[in-house]
């Protein structure tokens, strides 16, 4: 099976993208912290291709801390920087600023030397819709300057904004690739609420959360849900209709109900810090 989803919004967005790199001196581009490759754009890759690049790996505070730091030491030794952030930390945040002036004093110091005065660096941040750009870019600019929702796809224009006096920072649309030819990929940004849930069946969604916890963290899905084994998505949702109380007349459970519960408790972190893949 592979899944499509490419609105007309961002194919403008990969366009103004590749006109608009040229009046960068980096990029900045947001991945999931729990699913850091799945959420990189592999059409971004291609248009950034040798630009400096740091890779902030969003929503730290929901992944797996061990696991995020095999992906922070996996991205450093691909990229110029990486960071890990939990948007409402502040001293996440400062990383972004730390590591803007890391990346461009080279190229600062050498204007410098031949007597040129530097203007303040540019940056172009990018991602896939949802990842959290809006909020980061509210908190690096101590204001509200761009729209935030808790659906993807809310940013739909650029816009360039002032991170105080350390630099410039364009703003781009979320963008997603036309079709993920592995649909892993497409459950995996399913799960963590990066593609709106009516491109994927809810239940399959919540079936492949299972399974992951299942064999991956199953300490966790035993102090959520009360087990950490099943045979099949039948008793698994049996089990927790019946302990949640997604019952329907009769005492039938409402398979419904339990897609939504476990997608749900997922995304607010009721189950735990999870991530679902490794480098």
């Amino acid at each position: 099976m592979s899944i499509q989803w490419y609105p007309g919004h961002m194919a403008k967005a990969r366009r103004e993208v590749k006109e608009n790199l040229k009046l960068v001196d980096f990029v900045i581009e947001l991945v999931d912290a729990r699913a850091p490759e799945s959420s990189q754009n592999p059409m971004l890759q291609e248009e950034i291709q040798d630009k400096p690049k740091l890779v902030v790996m969003m929503k730290r505070d929901l992944a797996d801390a061990e696991t995020t730091k095999i992906w922070l030491d996996h991205f450093k030794d691909q990229f110029s920087y990486a960071v890990a952030v939990d948007v409402n930390n502040k001293k996440d945040v400062q990383q972004i600023a730390q590591a803007a002036r890391y990346i461009t004093q080279e190229k600062l110091d050498k204007q410098r030397a031949k007597g040129i005065n530097p203007r303040n660096p540019r940056a172009m941040i990018v991602g896939i819709p949802n990842v959290g750009k809006s909020s980061l870019i509210n908190q690096l600019a101590y204001k509200k300057k761009a729209e935030t929702g808790d659906k993807p796809g809310v940013t739909k224009k650029q816009q360039w904004i002032k991170v105080k006096n350390e630099f410039e920072l364009l703003d781009t649309p979320g963008i997603l690739w036309p079709k993920f030819e592995d649909e892993a990929i497409g459950f995996r940004l399913a799960s963590i609420g990066t593609i709106k849930d009516q491109i994927l069946p809810q239940d399959e969604v919540a079936i492949f959360i299972l399974n992951h916890l299942k064999e991956h963290y199953p300490e966790l899905m035993e102090a959520r849900f009360g087990f950490s084994d099943f045979e099949d998505a039948v008793e698994a949702f049996d089990k927790i209709g019946k302990k949640r109380g997604a019952l329907e007349g009769g005492g039938v459970v409402n398979y419904e109900k339990v897609a939504e519960i476990i997608i749900h408790d997922l995304r607010s972190n009721r189950i735990g810090r999870i991530s679902f893949e490794r480098p």
